[in-house]
């Protein structure tokens, strides 16, 4: 919508953006440099960019675009040269009633459009958007274009996906080695955490999963599936003739000067197999727990149960919940000279640096059960069960506690009361479980808001209430809602945290365990000692501004 014949300084003081002052000192500045307004208001550190180019935007009537949200077409993509492109900071994105949808850092530069419309023969529609944003923009695309058709062009006709030797021969080609080393190294840059390679009829879909929510990255022609797939596979050690039965393979890279390792799964599926790609980067096994969510208070309590010699810790929560980080967080600290840390895992996610891990191997008969027998023979301190899933896991892990060994696993459950119910269900004994477990640590994994484009807002207790959440009639509180901007992408968050209950097994806990009282039961005793629940841990932090309400709905409601 235009706004008249306002000048530029106007309307950014009607829009709050600068004072008449600082618009005064700028005046002077523009006078003795020459340079326009805009430019130097931003020298000046008084607007952004994005402040100005929206401004600019709604005097000539066209649309302000963040191109981070925006779906590009890479057909329109193609109407330009790359060289024309970066010399006049410009990216056609798309097509809207038949004119060439076109991203501009300058849209008053009308002569870049005269020259637009002759090159492509379409009708120029500008948007607006920040010089960072679409220079970005032109290399992301200029490069996954570019590899995309050097890939395509080097396969001549459609590829028999049966026919292993030339599926091998194809991912030893160039452009398919370029191609996923850019998939990879695209993924690990946005922080994915998983890539998904998912075949379609037509073609086959790349999608990265971020801070918890799966994204689409790019699609590429089905011709190229064979050698994309055999490719990972080979990287991962597979077998790349075998497409009836799922596979699991690892592979370890450096990207950028990360070491980054990636777990692998394929999964048949009825248009080829399906690739899915565990990112763990090796730093984050250095967290420390005070860089996980915890509040100070919580993050104590949690302390106190791994500081004694003995003793079982479970953490619980559904998968994806972040229990592994939590648990190697922990041995982090346990980690010292004196202490000789023994682990089982299915399967050895992180290599850690004196600590003696073992895998599970089914196949060859080595389970849980059998591992742990041989891990207790080897004189541990400190023993960490990836999961405990049957009695007989179950049992070892109980009485290693009771001998005096250290022992930290997790569970499949809901909250930390579930915990001991569920393994009295597994046909522990109750006073032994009251016996052994010290600490039980239920946790999720919620969305950061983005610092830098959260919204405030205040809400009454009643809506709180409404929500699921406890809120007190007549108080107003403040919360913060997702907005979007360039630096989250536009989706309003950035990163994730914890959201953590942990409860101390009391004598009046262990005494309910004996009893064989409910969950419920025995949540409401451990409120009254003091644990503070999932819900109201998020909602504390939704206070704090760190998360949302609508993000806590999802995750713990």
């Amino acid at each position: 919508m235009r706004e008249g014949r306002k000048q530029l300084g106007d309307l950014l003081i009607e829009r709050n953006k600068i004072t008449s002052e600082q618009l005064k000192k700028a005046l002077k500045k523009q006078q003795e440099s020459g340079e326009p307004l805009g430019q130097v208001l931003i020298e000046c550190k008084y607007i952004s960019e994005a402040d100005l180019l929206k401004i600019l935007a709604e005097q000539l009537g066209i649309e302000y675009i963040e191109l981070i949200d925006y779906k590009i077409d890479l057909s329109a993509v193609a109407m330009v040269p790359q060289v024309v492109a970066k010399k006049n900071v410009v990216l056609p994105v798309g097509f809207e009633d038949g004119e060439l949808v076109v991203a501009t850092a300058d849209p008053t530069n009308v002569f870049i459009f005269d020259d637009l419309r002759v090159m492509t023969g379409f009708e120029i529609l500008p948007v607006a958007s920040t010089k960072e944003d679409i220079m970005a923009a032109i290399n992301n695309y200029a490069q996954t274009e570019e590899v995309m058709e050097e890939a395509i062009e080097e396969i001549e006709g459609d590829v028999d996906f049966q026919d292993v030797k030339a599926a091998a021969e194809l991912a030893e080609e160039a452009p398919i080695v370029k191609l996923v080393n850019l998939i990879i190294n695209q993924a690990v840059e946005d922080r994915a955490s998983d890539i998904h390679i998912e075949p379609q009829e037509k073609d086959v879909r790349v999608r990265y999963r971020i801070d918890g929510v799966l994204h689409e990255a790019m699609t590429s022609p089905k011709r190229i599936q064979a050698g994309l797939l055999s490719r990972l596979k080979i990287m991962s050690d597979m077998n790349i003739a075998e497409r009836r039965v799922p596979q699991d393979g690892r592979i370890g890279l450096v990207v950028g000067d990360r070491a980054v390792d990636f777990r692998v799964a394929t999964l048949p599926t009825a248009y080829g197999e399906q690739i899915v790609l565990r990112i763990l980067e090796k730093e984050s096994i250095l967290l420390k727990l005070e860089d996980l969510g915890f509040f100070p208070g919580t993050l104590e309590r949690y302390k106190n149960s791994f500081s004694k010699p003995y003793g079982t810790i479970l953490v619980t929560g559904p998968t994806g919940s972040g229990k592994s980080t939590t648990l190697y967080a922990t041995l982090n600290v346990l980690n010292v000279e004196e202490r000789n840390i023994m682990t089982i895992e299915d399967p050895v996610e992180y290599r850690l640096t004196g600590i003696n891990q073992m895998q599970v191997n089914v196949k060859a008969g080595l389970t849980f059960a059998t591992g742990l027998r041989s891990v207790l023979r080897g004189d541990p301190d400190a023993l960490l069960i990836g999961e405990i899933r049957d009695r007989e896991t179950a049992m070892i892990a109980i009485e290693s506690a009771l001998t005096g060994h250290l022992v930290l696993s997790t569970l499949h459950t809901n909250d930390a009361p579930s915990a001991l119910t569920r393994l009295t269900e597994m046909g522990v004994e109750p006073f032994l479980i009251a016996s052994a477990v010290d600490c039980i640590l239920a946790q999720r994994l919620g969305r950061r808001l983005c610092k830098h484009c959260k919204e405030p807002f205040e809400i009454d207790g009643d809506q709180i209430r409404k929500m699921g959440f406890e809120g007190k009639d007549n108080k107003k509180y403040k919360l913060y809602r997702p907005k979007g901007c360039g630096k989250c992408n536009n989706t309003g968050y950035k990163g994730r945290m914890g959201i953590h209950e942990v409860m101390d097994v009391t004598p009046d806990i262990e005494d309910l365990t004996v009893e064989k009282a409910s969950s419920d039961k025995i949540a409401r005793q451990a409120i009254k000692n003091g644990m503070k629940t999932l819900k109201q841990d998020g909602f504390d932090k939704a206070l704090a501004g760190l998360t949302s309400l609508e993000e806590l709905t999802r995750v713990v409601a």
